[in-house]
């Protein structure tokens, strides 16, 4: 929920990009945080007992699937890097 007040701040009030991305990024990763330990710790600490790699594996995962179909749909570019490509150079 707090995500989508700051999204609404920067597209309507004109919160700074950089700004709002460090908002969300400094407030929400004591979440991360907890849902890593608590899916790593040993069970006999409160945790699941995945450990590390197995508790990473879906977020590494995920994360490199979204890089290689950002990298070859080029979703993520803006309409000067499309100029500058789709240009032959003089």
């Amino acid at each position: 929920m707090f995500r989508l007040r700051v999204a609404l701040a920067h597209l309507t009030m004109g919160l700074g990009s950089v700004l709002a991305f460090w908002t969300v990024y400094v407030l929400t990763r004591p979440l991360g945080s907890s849902a890593g330990d608590c899916l790593s710790r040993p069970t006999g600490d409160g945790g699941r007992g995945l450990g590390t790699v197995v508790a990473g594996a879906p977020f590494l995962a995920v994360f490199l699937g979204l890089v290689v179909f950002l990298t070859a749909s080029r979703r993520d570019g803006t309409d000067a890097d499309a100029d500058r490509v789709s240009r032959p150079a003089v």
